[in-house]
């Protein structure tokens, strides 16, 4: 039932007043009829004190029920706030503080979830919003809004922000009632450093809304600027700068097995990895398709040994990390090592105070929970000079087995499973086909048989990485169509977007079924390609609109 205004409450107030009034006024008039002995036998005395408790009786009782509708409509209020809450009303209330991220990797809907919490737990009201909620009703409609927004690729933004950008950004809008701020994150290695969260920036300083502060861009994680944001926020919500954020610690996982996939490729090893979890007191760690792990790598041992030597240092010595002391020679091994100029006469602890740590590397799991073990595919890098890339390298040449391992599990939430069952197409190249792995095998454990897997590698012979468990789930049926790519075998190279493209028809049928696009695998080369078949297939309107909706995800390096 609507709420009444207040002016229609009054109006009725006023109304039974004059009522009332008239009603007295005709009392009165009857009164003069009444002079002398008006009934035969004039009531006793103790009638009349029934008469007058009667009457206030009912007075009161009138008062009372004129006072209902305004606790009707306290009660009425109470109700609505609460059911606005339900629905996810307030999450568009100016009044809250948006915390909006754009995230393909996971990892800006982290640092905005870290937002939203620092906010709320300082008692300001913040929620957490996908970029794909925010229209441009509510940035008209104005309140202050924090922009997480991470850039893929070359310049591009995450995959659930295309409908921003073009819907949204795409047209203009009186924004003077909006105040923002951004936290754009990329990596200084590509050429388009933050581009989506700059363009984000200027579109909204260039439709009048109002910067909290001035853009924080972050590379690679840099926990400097990091620090920058959460000081920066913490000042403009005047809230208590609470403790530096921190990742989520990094858990212990030993090496169980390692098997080289494609010996004597011509494309380099690559290596299926399994892992268990060892001495998590808080209990088993889950994860699900699409999510990633963040590995820490190491220096192998000789090449430690080998700066060492160089530098005239002792490994042994005792040095002192934050609160804890460990040998010079571990802190090195966890750290880039430091160019050898301006190392002598330095003592360890001087020197290992100036280290830089390692930065994780990022694998997609290429397993569930239930298998036992977390798995991993990566391909051994081998630089122009010869020498292994650090994590790589470490992971597949220099770590023995029961030897440990220090990473953590990230969600990543723009490649997790469809929320519905609905036919899946996916598509990969190379070691992509670890994420690929995660999904079927969480599809074809629920018993989801309307699966099309394209693949491309090499040779057959020799890069037909889980051939066995592939072909046992197409007999199965739990793997409608497998089409496969590779590229050495013919006399014309054949890749996976050439098998994509002869399969035009069958696009169709299966994303006119509902089906939705799962990409993983390489950013140079496979996933461009693989996009623009799509997009001739399907035309750009269709594509951006599966974007929008995540029936079209991504997760390419």
């Amino acid at each position: 039932m609507a709420n009444q205004p207040p002016r229609r409450r009054f109006a009725e107030v006023i109304g039974n007043a004059v009522v009332m009034l008239l009603l007295v006024i005709v009392a009165l008039l009857f009164l003069r009829l009444t002079r002398g002995a008006w009934w035969i036998a004039n009531p006793p005395s103790s009638r009349w004190w029934i008469a007058g408790g009667t009457l206030t009786f009912y007075l009161l009782f009138c008062l009372r029920m004129l006072r209902r509708p305004a606790k009707r409509m306290q009660a009425s209020n109470s109700v609505g706030a609460a059911t606005a809450a339900a629905t996810g009303e307030a999450a568009v209330d100016p009044s809250s503080i948006a915390v909006v991220y754009a995230s393909q990797t996971g990892f800006a809907y982290e640092l905005a979830q870290q937002t939203t919490a620092s906010l709320n737990e300082a008692g300001q009201l913040a929620h957490l919003a996908g970029i794909e909620q925010i229209d441009r009703e509510r940035l008209v409609r104005g309140g202050r809004l924090l922009f997480v927004a991470s850039t893929t690729g070359e310049g591009d933004p995450p995959d659930h922000a295309y409908g921003f950008l073009e819907e949204v950004m795409g047209q203009a809008a009186d924004l003077q009632a909006l105040e923002y701020a951004v936290l754009a994150l990329g990596d200084r290695t590509y050429t388009q450093f933050c581009a989506f969260g700059r363009q984000v920036d200027q579109w909204l300083r260039r439709h009048k809304a109002r910067p909290l502060f001035d853009i924080v861009e972050v590379d690679n994680g840099d926990p400097a600027a990091l620090q920058t944001w959460q000081t920066k926020v913490a000042e403009t919500f005047e809230t208590v700068a609470a403790t530096p954020w921190q990742p989520p610690k990094l858990d212990d996982w030993q090496l169980v097995a390692r098997q080289e996939l494609n010996p004597g490729s011509l494309g380099g090893g690559v290596y299926h990895l399994k892992l268990q979890q060892t001495g998590h007191e808080a209990g088993p760690v889950a994860w699900q398709a699409g999510d990633i792990a963040e590995v820490e790598p190491r220096n192998s041992r000789a090449s430690v040994e080998r700066w060492l030597e160089a530098a005239g240092c002792d490994g042994e010595t005792t040095i002192e990390v934050g609160h804890e002391s460990t040998t010079f020679a571990e802190r090195l091994a966890r750290c880039e090592l430091p160019d050898l100029d301006g190392v002598e006469g330095r003592n360890p602890q001087t020197l290992a105070d100036g280290l830089k740590p390692l930065k994780p590397r990022e694998y997609s799991i290429a397993s569930l929970p239930s298998d036992g073990n977390l798995e991993l595919v990566l391909r051994r890098v081998v630089r122009t000079d010869g020498t292994l890339g650090i994590c790589s390298g470490w992971l597949c040449d220099h770590l023995e087995l029961q030897q440990s391992v220090r990473l953590r599990l990230r969600s990543n939430p723009s490649f997790h499973p469809q929320s519905v069952d609905r036919p899946m197409i996916l598509i990969g190249n190379g070691t992509g086909i670890a994420g690929l792995r995660g999904h079927l095998k969480q599809r074809v454990a629920a018993g989801h048989s309307e699966n099309w897997l394209l693949f491309g590698e090499r040779s057959a012979d020799r890069d037909f990485f889980f051939r066995d468990e592939l072909s046992s789930w197409q007999q199965q049926g739990l793997l409608k169509r497998l089409d496969l790519a590779f590229s050495r075998d013919g006399e014309q190279r054949t890749y996976v977007q050439d098998r994509l493209s002869e399969s035009a028809d069958e696009l169709k049928a299966w994303v006119a079924r509902d089906a939705a696009i799962y990409v993983c695998g390489s950013l140079d080369g496979m996933a461009p390609a693989v996009d623009a078949v799509i997009r001739k297939t399907l035309g750009n309107t269709l594509v951006d609109q599966m974007l929008a909706d995540g029936r079209y995800r991504r997760d390419v390096y």
